[in-house]
C-alpha cells in the first residue's frame, strides 16, 4: 500500500506559473521557490477583477480524536470535486509546524490522493515563514535582555516580562527556563519560556495583518513587560517594531503551491487552534476570494476551537463570513466519544456510535443555531468502516436535518467529493447574516462565558484570582472591546481531555490570562493546556530517516 509521501512523490506538478495563471495572477507577481511553489506579491491583490467577492466554504470538525478525522484531506478533496464540477477553486490552508511532524506523527498536506504537494517540502522548510517568525520573535526578546544588560533606562521589571521566546519544536524542557546565567557579561539573570513558534503572538500577527503597515503597526504594540510603576512596556519602545518587520517582510506574502489535481492553494500561516487561533492568515483568504469563486478554507481541530476562532475573531476582522460550513464526522471518531478505546475504533460498535452522535449534535447546534450558518456533514470513509455503522451516520444526519455525504477523498481524490461538492453549492443561502456567542463591548468575563455555555456548554466559568486581576488590569489599560481566544484541550468541549462526548454540568477553569495587544486578542489559558507541547514516548522522529538513495523516509 502507497503511503502519502509515495503518492505525493508519483504526480508531476504543474509549473507554478500555470496555477497562478489559471488564477488570473500574473508571473509577474510570483517570487519563486523552485519550479512548484512561489509567493505572491500583495500588489497581485489589485490587479483582482473588479466584481470579485467568492463564495467561502469552511471545513471544521467534531472534537478531534488521537486516530485523527482527515480535515484537511477533505478540504483538498473537496476543492478538487469542485474544480471537477467546474467551479473556479481554491483552497486557503495553514503551513505544517515542525513540532507535530516530527512528535506526533502528522503534517498539514492532506493525505492519499487528496493532498498538497510539494509535500515534502512543504512539511519541512517551505518558504522559510515559520523561521522568520521565530527569528522575529527572538530578536524581541534579545532586545529585551539586552536593554536590561545595557542600563535599563525603561526600568523593566525583570520579574514582569511577560513575551516569551520561541521555537518551531515540542521540547516541554524549556517550558520554564533561567537566562542570563554564567559571568556579568552573559546578561542580567531572570525567570523565561518558550512557547512552540504556532502559538507565539508574532505568529498570530502574520496571520492577521492586512499589509505590511499593518504589520508594523501591530508588531510595535506587542506588550513585552511592564515597568517598575506597573505601566506597559512596548516593542515600540525598545524600537524593535522595524527590524522585526524586515525580518518578516517576504514571510508575509502568501504561499501558493497546489493539489494533486493541480487546484491551486494558498498555504500561509500555522498558528494552532488549541493554544492560538488555529486560522491561516488573513492575507491568504482575501487573495483566494479574490481570485476564485470558491474558496475552501479550513480551521484547526474541532468547531468548538478553530471554527469558533475563525468566525469570532479572523471574520470580524477580515469582513468575512462563510457560505457553507462543511463539518467532517467519521465512525470511528463516534465510537471514541461513545467510550470505545483508541486501539478498538475500527471495529464495529452500532452502540458506541450511537453513544458518541452526542458531540456531533453539539457541534452542529453551535454552527446552525449559534452562527446561523448552513451545514453539510462530510461523512469521511476509512476502509474499517462497515455499512451499518455508515447507515447509522446517513440516518442522524437525516434527522438531524442536514445534508450528508459519505466521502472517499483519500483514495479516490475530487472524484470521492463530487457529491459533497454539489451539497455544498446547493446549501449556500442567497443570504447568511453573521450571528455569535458574545459581542465585543461586553466585558472580557462575560466573553469567555458566552463561548463556555453557549458553545462549549458549560454551567459557568471560573476565574483564578491571578486571572481575574490580569483581566481587570487589560480592561484598564482599554483592552476591554478585544475578543478572546481560549486555549484549551482539543479533545473535550470542556478543559479536561477525558471528558468525551457532549459532557454538561461542568465549569470552564482560566487559570490565567495573556494580552496578545499586537494580534488584537486575548489569550484564556484554561486547564492544563501547555503553549510549549512535548514530544510522545516514541515521536514520530525515530522513523523519519534518510535512505541510501538520498530520498527520505518515514514522512507519513
Amino acid at each position: 500500500m502507497n503511503n502519502d509521501l509515495k503518492i505525493a512523490n508519483s504526480v508531476k506538478a504543474e509549473p507554478i506559473d500555470c496555477i497562478a495563471a489559471g488564477l488570473g495572477i500574473d508571473e509577474e507577481y510570483l517570487i519563486h521557490y523552485g519550479k512548484s511553489i512561489a509567493k505572491v506579491s500583495l500588489e497581485a491583490l489589485k490587479t483582482a477583477p473588479k466584481d470579485s467577492g467568492g463564495k467561502l466554504v469552511l471545513v471544521t470538525a467534531i472534537s478531534p480524536t488521537p486516530a485523527g478525522e482527515g480535515k484537511t484531506t477533505v478540504s483538498i478533496g473537496l476543492a478538487d470535486g469542485l474544480s471537477k464540477l467546474g467551479k473556479k477553486s481554491c483552497l486557503a490552508l495553514r503551513e505544517p509546524s515542525l513540532g507535530p511532524i516530527f512528535g506526533i506523527k502528522g503534517g498539514a498536506t492532506g493525505g492519499g490522493y487528496a493532498q498538497a504537494i510539494p509535500m515534502e517540502d512543504i512539511n519541512l522548510h517551505f518558504t522559510g515563514d515559520i523561521s522568520a517568525v521565530t527569528t522575529a520573535n527572538n530578536l524581541l526578546c534579545a532586545m529585551i535582555d539586552n536593554h536590561i544588560y545595557h542600563g535599563n533606562e525603561l526600568r523593566l521589571d525583570v520579574n514582569n516580562i511577560v513575551f516569551k521566546r520561541c521555537m518551531d519544536m515540542n521540547d516541554r524542557a524549556l517550558r520554564n527556563i533561567v537566562c542570563g546565567l554564567g559571568q556579568r557579561t552573559d546578561g542580567v539573570p531572570r525567570e523565561d519560556g518558550f512557547n512552540i513558534t504556532a502559538a507565539s503572538e508574532i505568529m498570530a500577527i502574520l496571520c492577521m495583518a492586512t499589509d505590511l503597515n499593518d504589520l508594523k503597526n501591530r508588531l510595535n504594540h506587542i506588550t513585552v513587560g511592564y515597568n517598575m510603576d506597573g505601566d506597559a512596556i512596548f516593542a515600540k519602545d525598545l524600537q524593535a517594531g522595524g527590524a522585526m518587520t524586515v525580518v518578516l517582510k517576504e514571510a508575509l506574502r502568501p504561499n501558493l503551491v497546489q493539489t494533486l489535481e493541480h487546484t491551486p492553494v494558498f498555504m500561509h500561516g500555522g498558528p494552532f487552534a488549541n493554544i492560538a487561533h488555529g486560522c491561516n492568515s488573513i492575507l491568504a483568504t482575501k487573495m483566494a476570494l479574490a481570485f476564485s469563486d470558491f474558496t475552501v478554507t479550513e480551521a484547526g481541530f474541532g468547531a468548538d476551537l478553530g471554527a469558533e476562532k475563525f468566525l469570532d475573531i479572523k471574520c470580524r476582522n477580515a469582513d468575512v463570513w462563510p457560505d457553507a460550513v462543511v463539518l467532517v464526522v467519521t465512525a470511528r471518531a463516534m465510537k471514541y466519544h461513545g467510550g470505545v478505546k483508541k486501539e478498538n475504533v475500527s471495529e464495529e460498535n452500532i452502540e458506541a456510535l450511537k453513544q458518541g452522535l452526542a458531540n456531533l449534535d453539539r457541534h452542529v447546534h453551535n454552527l446552525r443555531d449559534v452562527y446561523g450558518l448552513p451545514v453539510v456533514i462530510a461523512i469521511n470513509h476509512f476502509t474499517a468502516d462497515t455499512h451499518a455503522e455508515i447507515t447509522v451516520l446517513k440516518e442522524h444526519a437525516a434527522k438531524l436535518d442536514i445534508p450528508a455525504s459519505i466521502c472517499d477523498v483519500w483514495a479516490k481524490g475530487g472524484e470521492g467529493a463530487l457529491e459533497l461538492a454539489q451539497m455544498v453549492e446547493d446549501a449556500m443561502p442567497v443570504h447568511s447574516s453573521p450571528s455569535h456567542p458574545y459581542d465585543y463591548a461586553q466585558p472580557v468575563e462575560e466573553k469567555i462565558r458566552g463561548i463556555a455555555t453557549k458553545i462549549y456548554g458549560a454551567e459557568g466559568v471560573d476565574f483564578t484570582r491571578k486571572a481575574s486581576q490580569r483581566l481587570r488590569m487589560f480592561e484598564e489599560q482599554g483592552y476591554s472591546n478585544l475578543p478572546v481566544c481560549i486555549a484549551k484541550t482539543q479533545y473535550s468541549f470542556s478543559d479536561d481531555a477525558s471528558k468525551l462526548g457532549a459532557p454538561d454540568g461542568f465549569r470552564l477553569e482560566v487559570r490565567d490570562v495573556r494580552l496578545n495587544s499586537g494580534a488584537g486578542f486575548i489569550v484564556a489559558m484554561c486547564g492544563n493546556i501547555m503553549r510549549m507541547p512535548g514530544l510522545p514516548k516514541k515521536p514520530a522522529a525515530i522513523n523519519i530517516d534518510i535512505d541510501e538513495n538520498g530520498e527520505t523516509v518515514g514522512l507519513f
